[in-house]
């Protein structure tokens, strides 16, 4: 049974005629609000992330990040900070020689297969298409014993064929799902629909194992990805506007434009001109005016003392939809002290994180499975047939922070005090805190052989006084 407001039984047939009493403001239409809201919906996630409506998304911030220097460079920062020089592969089961081989191994086969340049190129495709398609399958012309190869698929190929493109609720545009609304199969185009020839396209069919498909779901139900940039792309579009109206601003005063007017009254003596009629005037020439007519230039005022502040405003909001600190999108910190530049890269550096631990669940761990399962058939390693992929993680490329000095003075007081690990600190960098101590026993051990003195004293640094001018520095 269904109450009202005081609690008096409501007929279900009547309740959705009601009318609505509300108590927020937000939910209030007014004839003020009435046209912001006009285009709100209650749409299901996939319903407006429809096909037609990602394809026009895709292809404007395609079109942005070709033609637009900011959002270019800031997909490829994005890219490159995620990825950076590519994961790193670390096991963690108790045999330290076998460890060693596989992630040797699968270093190799990762440079060969180019892997680091394939995500770099899947976090731009994920942030300007909205989501990327990665097929396992192998590839005889990778040079390596494991011929396992990740070839990229962007979003347009995988759709649904011309015969199930009516309503399907276990098919979602070339995604089939099973009842418990995981993937089965995708519907992949044999060519791209930019280079068919014709209007039908030939598919085929793969199955959810050998496929990875990786984009960011903002709502529950969402099965495809918008473009990360949506909200940006009218910003994008407006800086673009205000930089030409600039610069015609500037360029107009640069030339020598005139108008001719007359102070004569309509019926007074004063020559006679065509209406708007122009003539070309020559540098440094001198002339003269009709009778009754005076030459007046025109006035081109240039908003230079807004363009920098407007630019600098637009840019900041385009780059808080990515998580990116204003210094970072605009490749300018000279507006930052020491503290506030520290402060702004603690909230990117977190959606790094975030993103790059998304990346590794996503991608990396189902073409580790994968991988692991070909490299157990070699007789090399037959010892890891009939064996799930072992725990792992997988290893970053550091940030290197802005006062080394006073980084390694506050890492020494962490490993002192026991409120860290080396395995932490060394993962820090990117870093495997086996491998490093393995290295250092070697020097050590070399350097005792050779009667040399070791190079580095394992001694703590001295503590630099902290003199608080951290939020002058520039």
């Amino acid at each position: 049974m269904i109450l009202d407001a005081y609690g008096k039984p409501i007929r279900t047939d009547r309740q959705r005629w009601l009318p609505v009493r509300a108590s927020y403001d937000a939910a209030q239409t007014t004839t003020e609000n009435q046209r912001h809201w006009a285009n709100a919906d209650a749409l299901s996630a996939d319903a407006a992330a429809n096909a037609s409506t990602r394809a026009v998304l895709r292809k404007r911030a395609r079109y942005e990040v070709a033609n637009n220097t900011y959002a270019k460079g800031i997909i490829l920062t994005l890219a490159n900070d995620t990825v950076g020089t590519g994961p790193r592969l670390q096991l963690l089961t108790d045999n330290a020689k076998l460890n060693r081989d596989v992630e040797s191994a699968f270093a190799q086969w990762a440079h060969r297969i180019s892997l680091a340049a394939k995500l770099r190129t899947m976090r731009m495709a994920k942030a300007t298409d909205g989501e990327v398609f990665g097929l396992l399958m192998t590839n005889p012309g990778v040079e390596n014993q494991v011929q396992l190869d990740l070839r990229l698929v962007e979003a347009e190929c995988v759709r649904a064929p011309w015969e199930h493109l009516t309503y399907d609720p276990r098919m979602v545009d070339g995604v089939v799902l099973d009842e418990y609304d995981n993937p089965m199969q995708y519907y992949v185009t044999s060519e791209h629909p930019g280079d068919s020839h014709g209007w039908r396209l030939d598919y085929d069919t793969y199955q959810a194992r050998s496929v990875i498909h990786w984009f960011r779901a903002d709502r529950p139900g969402q099965h495809r990805g918008v473009c990360e940039i949506t909200a940006a792309l009218p910003l994008f579009a407006q800086l673009r506007r205000y930089t030409l109206a600039v610069l015609m601003a500037a360029e107009t005063a640069a030339d020598f434009a005139a108008v001719l007017y007359t102070d004569a009254p309509a019926d007074g003596n004063a020559m006679p001109v065509d209406p708007l009629d122009t003539v070309e005037l020559e540098r440094g020439m001198a002339t003269t005016m009709p009778e009754g007519w005076r030459l007046g230039q025109i006035e081109a005022v240039q908003p230079t003392t807004t363009y920098k502040e407007f630019k600098g405003e637009v840019l900041n909001e385009i780059a808080r939809v990515l998580s990116i600190p204003y210094n970072i999108a605009a490749g300018n910190s000279s507006g930052y002290n020491y503290a506030s530049g520290r402060l702004d890269h603690q909230t990117y550096y977190k959606a790094i994180r975030v993103e790059q631990t998304d990346l590794g669940e996503t991608v990396l761990d189902p073409l580790l499975e994968q991988w692991y399962y070909e490299l157990s058939l070699l007789s090399d390693f037959a010892v890891l047939r009939n064996t799930v992929a072992p725990p792992h993680l997988w290893f970053w490329d550091g940030t290197e922070h802005v006062d080394p000095l006073k980084e390694a003075n506050a890492q020494a007081t962490r490993l002192e005090s026991g409120t860290t690990t080396y395995a932490r600190e060394y993962a820090k960098v990117g870093l495997d805190w086996e491998e490093e101590f393995e290295q250092r026993a070697r020097e050590k051990k070399k350097s005792e052989e050779l009667g040399l003195t070791s190079p580095v004293a394992l001694l703590a640094v001295p503590a630099v006084p902290d003199t608080g001018d951290d939020d002058d520095e520039k």
